[in-house]
C-alpha cells in the first residue's frame, strides 16, 4: 500500500505540474487574443464617420460606412465589424455584402448591447442568431458630443482554440457553467453542473446558444484534491474513463479554464509499481530463505564429512571382504558399456535409414509432379499421333508433316516442362524472354479444346482506361508481349483455365472468363469462373505445394504452385479471390515488354506450324478417326 500511494501521489503531482503549464499556454493564448481586440469596438466608435452615421443614418453615410467596416474588419482579421443604432437596430456591418448580413436585425435583447448601452464594456459568448456561428463579442459604447448614440461590436471566432492542443481533453466554460468551448466536440454546449430555472430562462431570453439542447455532462466526483483539483469520472459504468480536473479562471471575461488529465497512466504505472516491489519483497523473502537453507545445508555438510571420516576408517577394516564384490560389479559395467555402444550405433544407423528414407519420399512426390505436368503434352502427342496416321492414309502430306513438327514441338515442350520443375525446386532464375499473350492464350486453349465443349468462353481486352472489347481469336496483338518465356506462360495459362474447368464442372451453365487488360508498365490477365468460389479455410494455403482439395489421383496440388512460382521468378505476382456474384477469379500479373514495329513482326506475327496446328486441333474434333487431347485435371483449387 505504501508503494501504492507513493506513487499515485507522486503521478498525479506531475499530472497537476503538466496541467499547470497547458493551462498557462492556454490562457495565455486566450486572454492575448481578446486583449488584442479589446479596444477594436473603442476605435470604430471613435471614428466620426461611425459617430455621424449613429446620430443620422444617410444612404450615402451608410454606404461609406458599411465599406470602412469592411476595410477594418479585413485588416484585423475579426470575424465581423458592426455599429448599432441606440435602439438596437445594425445600420452598418462588415459583411453588407453576404446574404447573412446583420443590417437590419435588431439585438437590442443581446447582453453585450444592454451593457454597452449603459456606458460599460460589454463581453459576451454566444451563437449567432443570423450567421448561427458561435463567437465572442465585444461592444464599447459610441458616443457623440457626450450622448451615447450607439454601440460598436466586434465578433471573434474562437473555434481555433482547441485544435492548439488536444492531446488531452480542455475545455471553457461561462460564467453559469456552460461548455463553450472543448476539445472534445460532444462535450460542446453542455453544463458542468446542473442550471437552475432563472438561469435557463436568462440564456433562452438572449438566445445566447440559439436552439441547442443544453443537458448536464455526466461527471462525477471521485476524489477531492488539495489545490482545487478533483478525480472525476465523465460517463458511467466500470469503464468511464477517470480524469485529474484543474480549473483555473480568466478573469475579464468570467470564464473558467478546465483540464481534463487521464488518470489511467497514473493508475497502471503505480500498479506497476506495486507488482514490482511486491516482487521485490518476494525476491528478498526468497533470497533470505535461500540463505538460510545454505547455512543449513553447509552444517548438514559439515556434520556429514565427519560422520563419512568415521565410516571410512570403518571401510578400511572391511575392503579386504569387498575386493570380490567390487571386481564382480566392474565386470557388470563393462558388459553394460558395451550393451549400451552397440545400441547407440544401431540408433545411428537408423536415423541413416530415416534419412535416406526421406530423401526417397521427396524423390517419389518430384516424380510424380513430374507425371502430372507432362499428361497434358502426352495426351496432345496422342491427338497428334493419331491425326498423322489418318491424314497418311489420306495421303494428306502437308497436314502430316505439320502434325510431326507439331509432335517434335511438344516433345521439347516436355522436356521443358521437366526443367521448369527444376527450376521450381531449385528455384533458378530463368532468362528474360518475350512472350506474345494473345498465342499464349490460343496454345492454352487448344490443349484443352476437349474440356472446353459446352463452356461459355469470354475473351476481352483493356487497353489502358478504355472500354473492353472483345478479343480477336485469330488476332496477333503484337503490342501485347509479356516479360516471360512462351511455354512457362502457356504452362499458367492452362493450369489456371484447367482449375476453372474444374470449378465450372456439374454447373448448369459454365462460364469462363477470361479479361487481357494492358497497363503502361504491365499485363494483367485474369481468368475468373462462376463456380461455388474457393472457400475461406483454403484461400490461405491455396499456392502450397502438394496441397489439393481433390480426391485422391485427382490432382497432386503442383499446378497453382508451379503457376505462382513462375510468375515470380519472371517479376510478376498470382493471385486469387472470390467474386461477389459468384465464382473465383485468379489474377496473373507479369511486366510488360515494349516492341518496336521490326521486333513486333517477328514476334508476334504468324504463327508456326505447330502453333497452328495445335490451334486447329480442335476443329478436327468432327473426324472420328482424329483424337483430340484431354488433360488431365489440374491441381488444387476452389
Amino acid at each position: 500500500m505504501l508503494a501504492w500511494s507513493l506513487s499515485w501521489q507522486t503521478g498525479v503531482d506531475a499530472l497537476r505540474r503538466n496541467a499547470a503549464v497547458r493551462n498557462d499556454r492556454t490562457t495565455a493564448a486566450l486572454k492575448s487574443t481578446l486583449e488584442r481586440y479589446e479596444s477594436l469596438p473603442y476605435l470604430v466608435g471613435a471614428h466620426p464617420l461611425v459617430q455621424d452615421v449613429l446620430a443620422d443614418p444617410k444612404a450615402d453615410w451608410v454606404a461609406q460606412a458599411n465599406r470602412y467596416l469592411e476595410d477594418v474588419n479585413r485588416h484585423a482579421r475579426a470575424t465581423t465589424t458592426y455599429i448599432i443604432r441606440a435602439d438596437g437596430l445594425c445600420i452598418a456591418a462588415s459583411n453588407w455584402r453576404g446574404s447573412d448580413s446583420f443590417v437590419g436585425v435588431e439585438y437590442r435583447f443581446r447582453p453585450y448591447f444592454i451593457e454597452a448601452a449603459k456606458g460599460g464594456v460589454g463581453r459576451f459568448f454566444g451563437i449567432g442568431t443570423i450567421s448561427h456561428d458561435p463567437g465572442y463579442y465585444i461592444s464599447q459604447p459610441v458616443r457623440r458630443n457626450g450622448k451615447i448614440v450607439g454601440v460598436a461590436v466586434v465578433k471573434l471566432n474562437l473555434e481555433w482554440f482547441p485544435g492548439s492542443d488536444a492531446s488531452e481533453p480542455l475545455l471553457v466554460t461561462d460564467d453559469h457553467g456552460v461548455i463553450f468551448l472543448s476539445s472534445v466536440p460532444a462535450w460542446k454546449y453542455r453544463t458542468v453542473r446542473p442550471l437552475q430555472a432563472d438561469v435557463v430562462a436568462s440564456i433562452d431570453e438572449t438566445r445566447q446558444y440559439a436552439r441547442q439542447d443544453i443537458a448536464p455532462l455526466p461527471v462525477s466526483v471521485e476524489r477531492v484534491l488539495e489545490g482545487g483539483a478533483d478525480i472525476v469520472r465523465i460517463g458511467s459504468g466500470l469503464r468511464a474513463p477517470r480524469y485529474l480536473e484543474t480549473r483555473r479562471g480568466l478573469g475579464e471575461p468570467d470564464w473558467h479554464l478546465v483540464t481534463m488529465s487521464p488518470v489511467d497512466p497514473v493508475l497502471d504505472a503505480a500498479r506497476n509499481v506495486t507488482i514490482m516491489t511486491g516482487f521485490g519483497y518476494v525476491s528478498v523473502c526468497l533470497l533470505a530463505f535461500y540463505w538460510r537453507m545454505r547455512r543449513a545445508r553447509v552444517r548438514e555438510v559439515l556434520r556429514s564429512r565427519a560422520m563419512l571420516q568415521k565410516a571410512y576408517a570403518m571401510l578400511n577394516d572391511r575392503v579386504a571382504e569387498r575386493t570380490a564384490d567390487l571386481s564382480q560389479a566392474n565386470e557388470r559395467l563393462q558388459r553394460e558399456v558395451a550393451e549400451r555402444t552397440r545400441t547407440e550405433a544401431e540408433l545411428r544407423a537408423t536415423q541413416d535409414e530415416l534419412i535416406q528414407a526421406s530423401k526417397l519420399a521427396a524423390l517419389g512426390q518430384m516424380a510424380a509432379g513430374i507425371t502430372h505436368e507432362l499428361n497434358q503434352p502426352l495426351a496432345a502427342l496422342r491427338s497428334f499421333s493419331d491425326n498423322t496416321r489418318v491424314f497418311l492414309e489420306r495421303g494428306q502430306y502437308d497436314a502430316a508433316h505439320e502434325n510431326l513438327e507439331a509432335i517434335g514441338s511438344l516433345t521439347e515442350r516436355m522436356g521443358k516442362i521437366v526443367n521448369q520443375l527444376k527450376l521450381f525446386v531449385g528455384r533458378a532464375k530463368p532468362k528474360s524472354q518475350r512472350s506474345p499473350v494473345a498465342r499464349a492464350l490460343r496454345n492454352a486453349l487448344a490443349l484443352l479444346g476437349k474440356r472446353l465443349e459446352g463452356v461459355g468462353i469470354a475473351l476481352t481486352i483493356t487497353d489502358g482506361d478504355a472500354a473492353s472489347a472483345p478479343l480477336d481469336p485469330h488476332g496477333e496483338y503484337p503490342e501485347l508481349v509479356a516479360q516471360c518465356e512462351d511455354l512457362r506462360l502457356e504452362q499458367v495459362l492452362i493450369n489456371l483455365i484447367g482449375n476453372a474447368l474444374d470449378a465450372v464442372a456439374g454447373m448448369s451453365a459454365p462460364r469462363i472468363a477470361i479479361d487481357v487488360r494492358a497497363l503502361p508498365a504491365t499485363i494483367e490477365i485474369s481468368v475468373g469462373d462462376n463456380g461455388p468460389g474457393i472457400p475461406a479455410d483454403v484461400m490461405p494455403r491455396l499456392f502450397e505445394p502438394f496441397f489439393t482439395t481433390k480426391e485422391m489421383g485427382q490432382g497432386l496440388g503442383l499446378g497453382l504452385a508451379i503457376s505462382s512460382s513462375i510468375a515470380r521468378d519472371c517479376g510478376g505476382t498470382l493471385a486469387a479471390h472470390n467474386v461477389a456474384d459468384g465464382g473465383a477469379c485468379f489474377v496473373l500479373t507479369l511486366r510488360r515488354t515494349r516492341v518496336n514495329a521490326a521486333l513486333a513482326a517477328t514476334n508476334g506475327s504468324a504463327m508456326s506450324p505447330a502453333e497452328a496446328n495445335a490451334a486447329g486441333n480442335t476443329a478436327a474434333a468432327g473426324n472420328p478417326s482424329a483424337g483430340n487431347p484431354t488433360p488431365p485435371a489440374n491441381d488444387a483449387h476452389h
